[in-house]
């Protein structure tokens, strides 16, 4: 079981697509904690979100949790 808390904070982008392959091969457990969108896009199979004192799954991809915020703050066009 892996745990990583913004395992991608100081990496460069090359860094980071390494990181996230190795990642995508790894054949154990795996709980990451990122505001990296291009690295959960890459890596996660499950989305969880933590806010309002509460954890609930998200039911889509990353872009979509993304595009769900813009609208919360009144970005989306």
């Amino acid at each position: 079981m892996l745990l990583l808390d913004e395992p991608t904070n100081h990496l460069d982008i090359e860094t980071i697509d390494s990181l996230a392959e190795a990642l995508s091969e790894w054949d154990g457990g795996l709980v990451l904690v990122s505001h990296d969108f291009r690295l959960i896009n890459q890596v996660a199979q499950e989305i969880w979100v933590c806010e309002n004192q509460a954890v609930t799954r998200w039911e889509g991809d990353i872009m979509g949790f993304k595009e769900h915020l813009r609208r919360k703050a009144g970005l989306s066009d």
